[in-house]
C-alpha cells in the first residue's frame, strides 16, 4: 500500500522503516529488500547459526545440519514457493493490501532471519534459560521474541541505534507469533517493548489480529516443511530412525507419537480429536517404509543416494501442495496445504507425524538427552556466573557492559545476562563455562 504522509510525499508501507522511514543512504540502485538481505547476512547473529544446534549439537558432524543450514533450506524452498503462488496467483502482487502480498524476496529473508533468537543448545537451551526467568524474576524467554530482541535491538549497525532496522514487510514476514509474549497464558509472541513497535506497524498495514502475513505464513510453513524431510534426512544418516520394517512398526515408538499428538489436542490447527490418532500415526509410518523400500531398490541398495531420494520426494509433495485460501474466520487468506479447493487436513497431519518422527527418535534419544543434560548444567553454570550485576562485570565483554549501562533504565540485568547467554553458540558457551567453573584455563589473546 502507498499513502501520502501530512507532507504529501509518496510512502510504500512495506518498504518503511522503524528508524525513520526510507534508507536513503547508500548505493541507490539497490532495492530496500537487497539493503535488508545485505545487512541481515552481514550480521554476526546470523554466522553464529553455524555454531548452533538443529538437532544434533554443533559440531557432532560434517554431515548433520546447523540453525544457519536449515535456514538456508528453508529460504530456498520459500522463495520458489512465492515465485509460483504468485504466477499462480496474480492477485498477490496488488499494493493495496501490503499483508496480502507475497514477494520472493522478502520471504526469503524472513527465512533467513526466522531462528536468530534460537540460543545454545537448541530447545532445551530455550527451555533451560525460560525456567531461569520465569522461576527467579518473574520473565519470560521464548526465542521468537529474542528474534526481534536481536533485530530490533542487539544488533549494531552503523548509523542506527535500531538494530539492523529492517523493513516493515520483513519484520512482519517474520512474526507468525502476533502477540505480545506478555499477554496472560502466551507461550509464544513478542516481548512488550518489540510487541508495542510491531503492533503499530500491523495497524498501519490494518492487518486483522491475530492474522499473520502470507509471508510469515509461507516461511512459517516451509519451517515445518524443512523440519518433517530433512531432520528425518539426518536421523536416518546418524541411525536413530532405523531403515527396517519392525522399526516402523515399533508399539513403543507408535505410542510415543500418539503421547505428543495428544499433547496438542485442542491447540492444534489439525483437528485431532475428529481423527483416529493411532491409525494415522500406522498409515503414515507404513507409506514411509514402503517408499523406502521402493526408493533403495531403484537406488541399488546404496543407502546415502536413497536417503536423498526420500528426502527430495517428500519435500516435492509437500511444497507441491501448497496453495491459498480464504480464511473466513479472520476476515484473511491462508497459505496451506491444499486439494480440491479444500485445505488438505490429511497432508498437514501426515507432515505432523513426520515432525513427531523426527523429535521423539532425535530429541527424545537417550543419548541425545545426555548430551542436553550437560547443556542444562552449562547454561546454569553460565547464570550462575552472571547472575550478580555487582561483580560479573568483571568477568563480561566491556562491550556488553557498556551496552547495559547506556540502556539501564529499559534493560533489567536478568534480560541483558539472558541476551549474552542466548547469542552464544554451543562451542563458545562450553568455552566460556569450562573457563569460568574449571577444566580450561583459556588465553587472554582469544577473541572473545
Amino acid at each position: 500500500m502507498i499513502v501520502k504522509d501530512e507532507a504529501e510525499t509518496m510512502i510504500n508501507l512495506r518498504t518503511i522503516r522503524i528508524d525513520g522511514g526510507h534508507d536513503i543512504r547508500g548505493n541507490e540502485e539497490r532495492d530496500e529488500y537487497e539493503r535488508d538481505y545485505s545487512r541481515l547476512i552481514g550480521s554476526p547473529a546470523f554466522r553464529r547459526l553455524q555454531g548452533k544446534s538443529q538437532v544434533f549439537g554443533a559440531g557432532t558432524g560434517d554431515y548433520y545440519r546447523t540453525r544457519l543450514t536449515h535456514s538456508l533450506e528453508v529460504s530456498q524452498i520459500a522463495r520458489e514457493l512465492a515465485k509460483r503462488l504468485n504466477r499462480k496467483h496474480p492477485e498477490l502482487s496488488d499494493e493495496s493490501v501490503p499483508g496480502l502480498m507475497l514477494e520472493p524476496a522478502v520471504v526469503e529473508i524472513a527465512s533467513l532471519a526466522h531462528d536468530l533468537g534460537h540460543p545454545p543448545f537448541g530447545h532445551k537451551g530455550e527451555e533451560v534459560l525460560n525456567e531461569i526467568l520465569l522461576q527467579k524474576y518473574g520473565m519470560k524467554y521464548e526465542g521468537n521474541a529474542q528474534n526481534y530482541r536481536i533485530l530490533m535491538f542487539l544488533e549494531k549497525r552503523a548509523g542506527s541505534d535500531r538494530g539492523l532496522d529492517l523493513t516493515a514487510a520483513v519484520l512482519l514476514g517474520i512474526n507468525k507469533y502476533p502477540y505480545s509474549l506478555e499477554a496472560e497464558g502466551r507461550l509464544k509472541g513478542l516481548y512488550g517493548t518489540e510487541w508495542k513497535e510491531i503492533e503499530a506497524l500491523r495497524k498501519l498495514w490494518k492487518l486483522p489480529e491475530s492474522a499473520a502475513t502470507l509471508e510469515a505464513q509461507l516461511m512459517d510453513l516451509c519451517d515445518d516443511i524443512a523440519y518433517s524431510t530433512h531432520d528425518i534426512e539426518d536421523g536416518v544418516r546418524a541411525g536413530k530412525i532405523q531403515m527396517h520394517s519392525s522399526f516402523f512398526e515399533d508399539p513403543g515408538l507408535i505410542r510415543s507419537l500418539i503421547q505428543e499428538i495428544e499433547k496438542e489436542k485442542g491447540v492444534s490447527r489439525l483437528y485431532w480429536e475428529n481423527a483416529d490418532v493411532e491409525a494415522t500415526i500406522r498409515h503414515v509410518l507404513s507409506q514411509y517404509w514402503l517408499q523406502w523400500e521402493r526408493i533403495i531398490r531403484e537406488c541399488q541398495g546404496e543407502a546415502s543416494k536413497a536417503r536423498r531420494e526420500i528426502k527430495a520426494q517428500w519435500v516435492n509433495l509437500f511444497a507441491g501442495s501448497v496453495g491459498l485460501l480464504d480464511d473466513p474466520a479472520k476476515g484473511w487468506r491462508k497459505i496451506t496445504f491444499v486439494r480440491d479447493g479444500q485445505e488438505n487436513i490429511e497432508l498437514l497431519r501426515t507432515m505432523e507425524v513426520l515432525k513427531k518422527l523426527a523429535w521423539v527418535t532425535l530429541i527424545q534419544d537417550f543419548r541425545v538427552q545426555r548430551i542436553q543434560k550437560r547443556s542444562e548444567r552449562i547454561i546454569e553454570g553460565l547464570w550462575e556466573a552472571f547472575d550478580d550485576p555487582l561483580k560479573a562485570p568483571s568477568i563480561l565483554p566491556p562491550d556488553w557492559v557498556d551496552g547495559y549501562e547506556k540502556n539501564r533504565g529499559k534493560w533489567p540485568w536478568p534480560r541483558f545476562v539472558a541476551d549474552y547467554i542466548a547469542g552464544m553458540t554451543d562451542a563458545y558457551a562450553e568455552k566460556v563455562f569450562s573457563e569460568l567453573h574449571g577444566g580450561r584455563s583459556g588465553s587472554i589473546y582469544e577473541m572473545d
